[in-house]
């Protein structure tokens, strides 16, 4: 069983090959939580892929919304996008020093605001790295780019539409969280937030799409059997959720890879909904 979209899953060969094409635009979009060090920041200044501009996923973001790393508009989302190179006519292939954890968040943000022609680098910079490939400390300074964003709805869900959904069910909620947080045995690693998860909600942690020892993806056939037997259904549409709106990416991610139907992501993530307050909120698997 093939990759119904291998276009957007590069192999190291692949972008070895085509790294110095004018049209290709290679983007570290690692991220680490808060008080983890050292940062995403940190370790792109220590090492990273030849050419590569740090998307920073907290700064490339709703800064006035309280919540981590909301999407900005799309107005800001053309500006910050630009100023790093990104344009309507480049291939952007994104890589993460997890293997997959953050990259398809930028995958998804460029997807959600027009952006076709995006890739993720299967494996990472664990791969990368792996094969003694090159790394440089080199900052590029590339020239801004026209990067038109416009930002398509049906990609984002928040709050309002997943409580109207907890009495209508038209949507799976899919969560990328581990399962001892979905459970809610396992601490948040933000502080104040309840454990648990969005009632009727599944679980499939977002790494059990991936080889541990490669970091990357499984064929497609391991992926779809991951998604059936946490209970997920074809024929029905899916939302992803985590612990902030990242490794939800993931989760969307790997449903494009293999043709099922585009998930939207619950952007709040459970950063909003394990706040304080009335949010119904199940525990337990």
């Amino acid at each position: 069983m093939p990759y119904a979209h291998p276009e957007s899953l590069v192999s190291s060969e692949w972008l070895a090959g085509h790294i110095d094409r004018a049209d290709v635009r290679v983007v570290d979009a690692s991220f680490t939580l808060p008080g983890v060090t050292p940062t995403a920041l940190e370790e792109y200044a220590r090492r990273h892929i030849p050419g590569a501009v740090f998307f920073d996923i907290d700064a490339i973001s709703d800064r006035a919304n309280p919540l981590p790393h909301m999407l900005p508009s799309a107005a800001e989302f053309s500006r910050m996008a630009g100023a790093l190179g990104l344009g309507d006519d480049r291939h952007i292939v994104l890589y993460d020093i997890a293997g997959f954890g953050s990259a398809p968040r930028a995958w998804w943000m460029l997807r959600a605001f027009g952006h076709r022609k995006v890739s993720l680098l299967d494996g990472g910079l664990p791969k990368w790295r792996a094969e003694g490939r090159p790394v440089t400390t080199y900052v590029p300074q590339p020239k801004p780019g026209r990067f038109t964003a416009l930002l398509d709805p049906s990609f984002v869900r928040d709050q309002a539409q997943l409580l109207e959904n907890l009495s209508v069910h038209r949507e799976q909620v899919l969560d990328a969280r581990s399962a001892g947080r979905f459970a809610g045995t396992a601490p948040e690693p933000r502080p104040g937030l309840r454990g648990g998860h969005i009632p009727g909600s599944l679980n499939l942690p977002y790494d059990r799409l991936g080889d541990p020892k490669t970091r990357t993806f499984l064929p497609a056939a391991q992926i779809e059997r991951r998604l059936r037997d946490a209970g997920v259904q074809r024929d029905r549409p899916i939302v992803t959720s985590c612990g902030s709106g990242v490794t939800a990416c993931a989760l969307a991610f790997g449903l494009h890879l293999i043709g099922w139907p585009e998930a939207a992501v619950y952007d709040g993530s459970w950063s909003e909904w394990g706040l304080p307050g009335d949010t119904p909120v199940e525990t337990g698997t």
